[in-house]
């Protein structure tokens, strides 16, 4: 098959053969047991923080492994070639819960807090999104207001990641602190961060989602009704809650964007195996045109899209604007999950079908890369203006 290794250096190349072999040795055995039961394994959660995956891009004066953002991309596409699920665990679990802490936090929370999380020991997550709030976070309804040296929190939160397992330690929710009028006269909510620890009186955690896919990920709703945390928990300056997470959503497109392309690997790999050894008519399907023709289009997508994020990342380590790129490598690696999916499904035939085939659960899973962390129209938008078009 293509690579694209010679874009990575040495430690990079060994990072993701060392988590290639975890996901295929530890994680593929387990994926569809997990799957069926729709739990996460936080057994598999604990190797992986045994393997410094969530500390991978943090400095190792904090407990980081001192490595770059483009390791941990890579780990994450490593792991989506067998069970998105878990890929979604460690890219959110760093990018939307321990990246705000360890940029925005204060020496007490950062001491509080990153210990445990970069060993994967505990995880965090972010709360952003709401019934009439995510890509227009100008609708967020949930509320804090200072009474005193407390800050007390009304509101509720959904498709929230990370935020009811054993291990959660911590929810950073946005909030509408107040208001603020802009330089053109208009008057707009105070969006701050406030950290709510787990278990806080008055945070309610609901019930698991009925997911379509990603069985293993753990996502709810929640609801906040009258919390209550120290004014010390604000994360960063009162008002710039969204702005700071603006570059946290921008950086998560491009782990997500990996992790569609690991979804995407993983489906090519399943369907040429498949078609190398099933045999009809006295010869496999590979020798087919049709099939041999499919599978180079599915190799071209993965290559195309690896090609994107490793871009989208490498201009991120080296302090370059990366926003447009990082929308580009979400759309183009949600498309090519999605149709490598798709391809590798109808290569399979009927055993497509099947719940117990890889390929059927990256089928179910790969819908969401083309939704969350802003949906493929969000992404066009964002490249659009990038042209300098309204769109």
């Amino acid at each position: 098959m293509i690579e694209a290794d010679v874009l990575l250096d040495d430690e990079q190349r060994k990072l993701s053969q060392v988590v290639r072999d975890f996901a295929d040795s530890v994680v593929a055995p387990a994926a569809y047991r997990y799957d069926t039961e729709r739990r996460l394994p936080m057994e598999i959660i604990a190797q992986m923080g045994e393997l410094g995956l969530f500390g991978l891009p943090f400095p190792r004066e904090v407990g980081g492994q001192g490595q770059d953002y483009v390791s941990l991309c890579l780990a994450v596409e490593a792991l989506a070639r067998v069970d998105q699920s878990i890929a979604v665990t460690l890219e959110a679990g760093v990018g939307l819960g321990i990246v705000p802490i360890f940029r925005h936090g204060s020496r007490e929370q950062q001491e509080r807090w990153l210990p445990d999380l970069l060993a994967g020991r505990a995880l965090a997550a972010f709360g952003l999104t709401e019934a009439d709030a995510g890509s227009d976070a100008g609708g967020t309804r949930t509320t804090a207001r200072l009474d005193g040296d407390e800050w007390v929190i009304d509101g509720s939160k959904q498709f929230i990641t990370n935020s009811g397992t054993p291990i959660t330690s911590l929810v950073t929710i946005t909030a509408v602190t107040g208001e603020h009028v802009s330089q053109d006269g208009e008057v707009r909510k105070e969006l701050s961060s406030i950290i709510v620890p787990a278990g806080t009186p008055g945070l309610e955690v609901g019930p698991s989602y009925d997911k379509v896919g990603w069985h293993t990920s753990d996502t709810h709703p929640l609801t906040l009704t009258d919390v209550r945390v120290p004014a010390g928990n604000l994360l960063g300056e009162r008002g710039r809650g969204y702005a700071n997470f603006l570059r946290a959503l921008d950086e998560g497109r491009i782990a997500f964007a990996a992790l569609a392309t690991g979804a995407a690997q993983g489906c090519l790999e399943e369907a040429l195996r498949y078609a190398k050894e099933r045999v009809v008519f006295g010869r496999s399907i590979g020798e087919n045109q049709h099939v041999a023709f499919t599978l180079a289009r599915m190799q071209a997508r993965v290559h195309t899209a690896r090609l994107a994020w490793l871009d989208a990342a490498q201009k991120l380590v080296r302090g370059k604007p990366f926003k447009a790129e990082a929308s580009v490598a979400k759309l183009v690696g949600g498309e090519a999950a999605m149709a490598n999916a798709r391809d590798a499904s109808q290569i399979f035939g009927g055993y497509g079908f099947l719940n117990e085939n890889p390929v059927a659960r990256h089928y179910r899973d790969a819908k969401v890369l083309e939704v969350g962390e802003g949906t493929t129209e969000v992404q066009l938008m964002v490249i659009a203006r990038s042209l300098g078009l309204d769109g």
